[in-house]
């Protein structure tokens, strides 16, 4: 049986850069109407069963409300501690379930919570808000499609997907965290309001992707040298005087000019490149998400095992033609 997950996030488009800087608030209602179209493009590619996360905005049950579709659908049995470890545990359970795919509904958080425990299951991550990299601006319907496509086979999964890299934290050698997109240095002592907005607090970058087209932190790194996030290489910023000044979008409406002290490809399965100011906090994607201990040894690595995206539009290309499996309407 075919099966995709679905972990929609009720806490996504909603942060502090919606007042500091111009990002798109999005409710709750426009999230539904995504997942319903998404369930569309699901259930006509021949999909067979949908499992997804609670959540305490019930975006799940409101996607499934009034709509005759063929597929069967369901939640993940486990409890809601409102915390980003409940979109890992549900991601978890969901490869344990055998799901094919994992459609995501939220920004670069919690794709990259998802990716904690997602194992090798494809991602078809869409974006909520105007703050993302990682996850793609598209069509509700053409995403559930391409997810669908390659859950059921329509689509060959290893020509329709690559791999990612993913940066890594270490704490004197134990793995404390990773990111997809993009690791923060920060001056500030305290985790605070969390997003990263403000450029003169920022120290120190590490990048896995950095392209003209992004948004946020990564926009620096695209001005020094275009990284695709399926490269096996990375970069390492580091701001301040010396090297010259790029200009960046760093947030929605807020285009800054930054100056950058030094910068360098980094490859990936290298060294760690050590992380020695102290009082600091590190972000993660863009969030701030613990401070770093006076005595221990940090130091971030550029790693080859982040997670497998779909490409939705050579998914769909490889589909074309391909008829989903005959199957019997719902009753009415």
């Amino acid at each position: 049986m075919s099966l995709v997950g679905i972990i929609a996030n009720p806490a996504a488009g909603k942060d502090i850069r919606r007042i500091v800087a111009q990002g798109r608030f999005v409710p709750n209602h426009e999230k539904v109407n995504t997942l319903k179209r998404a369930l569309s493009g699901l259930d006509a590619a021949g999909v067979e069963r949908v499992l997804f996360m609670p959540d305490s905005g019930s975006l799940g049950l409101g996607a499934l409300e009034g709509e005759a579709l063929s597929l069967e659908a369901g939640f993940v049995e486990m409890p809601i501690f409102h915390e980003e470890a409940d979109t890992s545990r549900a991601a978890g359970a969901m490869r344990e379930a055998g799901a094919s795919c994992i459609v995501t509904l939220g920004g670069d958080g919690t794709n990259r919570a998802v990716a904690k425990q997602c194992g090798d299951i494809p991602l078809m991550p869409l974006s909520t808000g105007t703050n993302n990299v990682f996850p793609m601006m598209l069509e509700g319907t053409v995403a559930g499609l391409a997810a669908g496509v390659v859950a059921t086979g329509l689509a060959d999964v290893e020509r329709s997907v690559s791999r990612h890299t993913r940066l890594e934290v270490f704490f004197d050698g134990e793995l404390k965290d990773i990111a997809l997109v993009d690791i923060a240095v920060s001056t500030e002592r305290f985790v605070g309001a969390r997003a990263i907005w403000d450029m003169a607090t920022v120290y120190e970058l590490f990048l896995t992707r950095a392209e003209p087209t992004s948004i946020g932190l990564s926009a620096i790194g695209a001005q020094l040298r275009m990284t695709l996030a399926d490269e096996p290489v990375g970069l390492y910023v580091r701001l301040g005087e010396g090297a010259g000044e790029v200009m960046a979008a760093v947030a929605p409406g807020l285009v800054r000019t930054v100056g950058v002290s030094e910068w360098r490809a980094v490859e990936a399965g290298g060294s760690g490149v050590s992380v020695d100011l102290r009082p600091a906090t590190i972000a993660l994607d863009g969030e701030r998400a613990f401070s770093l201990p006076a005595a221990s040894k940090v130091e971030v690595r550029l790693g080859l095992n982040g997670p497998r995206v779909i490409d939705p539009a050579r998914a769909l290309a490889l589909a074309a033609g391909k008829a989903p499996p005959s199957r019997a309407g719902p009753a009415g």
